[in-house]
């Protein structure tokens, strides 16, 4: 959330910068509801002052007067609740400004490709769909899903399950023994505050699956993804500067309404309603958030590297960003039977911007509180590089090539088949 404080000193600057984004918002009942509060809180301290006066003073005339003051304080304090609640909620839905180096644009089709890497496969036959070749080896299984749960799950079994779990261990290992991160098993829950915290509500409160529970502690909801509560690890504190950067990975199951995506990917798994994804998220001082998200994104792109995997790398333009997000890096895998790449990871940075609503802040070489930098990304998506597996490397026959970095994980299986 913004920080009226910075809004202020350049307002005009600051509706720029929001409109690039292309969203809705309504400035000028921003600006009015802004000066309406500082005007509730002048009045009031003004008053609060003559009642302080008045309680010195041994004229007791004075005494009625300080009840009509108290009253006049009073309804200014419920008028001010009221502002502020319109003021707060209207902050609430703004996203982050972009960072400077993030290019204008409305829609994906003006993101812009930085780079490509690795050998996009040229195969002697028509390649098959993930779907397709998971359900000939008899490992994934939509219709099953479909009757015991709804649309958008899957039951994947047998060797591709051990696929499955093997890229969650493969990334893991990675993450924490190369790259530096610290292992995370964290709750599957979040609550109203935390969910807030990282941006999700309340804006898209339609894209979350809420539970009902029977304790009296708020709403709950299932992670959309782990961002969500590695990020809140360290909501509410002044974190000790010396113990900066943290950088937490954890492999979870994610859960998404997708109410948005009404149509899209209906076949398959890369639009699921529950899926996997091994998260990356780091806590920064806030100017090292620029270096941290090459880092993080670098720690991405390694995996596909090790997997041999053919991916491009994708600046986001200011419209196609996520809301919490200040500058993202898609990483785009290629997929041979939609002949075109697809979005596997994207690694943000956020600046101080979730900060600010969980109320994270460190003391700067000055001594003054800065509020952190936070960054997030998926290191990487576990459903759809198992679908890029598939793809990439499926044979004539409709066996799958195991990729030689997994191998170690899976009884040194070299190819997955039927047989």
């Amino acid at each position: 959330m913004h920080n009226l404080k910075e809004i202020r000193k350049d307002f005009e600057a600051f509706k720029k910068a929001i409109q690039k984004r292309i969203t809705d918002v309504d400035f000028t009942k921003l600006k009015t509801l802004d000066e309406q509060n500082r005007q509730a809180i002048q009045e009031k301290e003004k008053l609060e002052q003559q009642k302080k006066d008045i309680s010195k003073s041994k004229d007791k005339d004075l005494f009625e007067k300080s009840k009509s003051i108290s009253s006049s304080i009073d309804k200014i304090s419920d008028d001010q609740k009221k502002i502020k609640l319109e003021l707060d909620s209207i902050l609430s839905n703004i996203p982050n400004i972009p960072h400077p180096d993030v290019p204008e644009g409305h829609t994906e089709k003006d993101n812009i490709e930085i780079s490509k890497t690795g050998q996009i496969p040229n195969f002697d036959f028509k390649p098959k769909s993930h779907y397709e070749l998971g359900e000939k080896l008899g490992m994934l299984n939509f219709d099953l899903a479909t009757k015991t749960t709804g649309a958008r799950f899957v039951f994947v079994r047998d060797k591709l399950a051990h696929l499955e779990r093997a890229l969650s261990n493969f990334m893991l290992d990675t993450h924490i023994l190369n790259n530096g991160y610290e292992e995370v098993s964290p709750p599957l829950l979040a609550s109203e505050n935390t969910m807030f915290g990282t941006g999700q509500l309340p804006k898209f409160e339609n894209d979350q699956f809420e539970i009902k529970t029977e304790e009296k502690t708020g709403r709950k909801f299932l992670i959309p993804t782990a961002e969500v509560i590695l990020t809140n690890m360290v909501k509410e504190q002044i974190i000790d500067k010396k113990k900066l950067p943290f950088r937490f990975v954890a492999s979870t199951p994610c859960f998404r309404k997708e109410a948005g995506s009404y149509g899209k990917d209906t076949k398959g798994m890369m639009r699921q309603h529950q899926f996997y994804k091994v998260e990356l998220v780091s806590v920064v001082e806030q100017n090292k958030c620029q270096d941290e998200l090459e880092r993080m994104t670098n720690c991405a792109t390694n995996i596909l590297d090790q997997l041999k995997l053919p991916y491009r790398k994708v600046i986001l333009c200011t419209g196609d960003m996520g809301f919490s997000a200040e500058k993202t890096y898609d990483i785009e895998v290629w997929l041979p039977s939609e002949n075109r790449y697809r979005e596997i990871s994207s690694c943000s940075s956020c600046s101080t911007f979730q900060a600010v609503r969980m109320k994270c802040r460190y003391k700067n070489e000055k001594k003054e509180m800065e509020f952190v930098g936070t960054l997030n990304g998926s290191g990487l998506a576990i459903g759809r590089t198992l679908i890029a597996i598939l793809e990439n490397n499926q044979q004539k026959d409709g066996s799958i090539i195991v990729p030689k970095v997994l191998r170690p994980y899976m009884n040194n299986l070299e190819k997955i088949s039927s047989n």
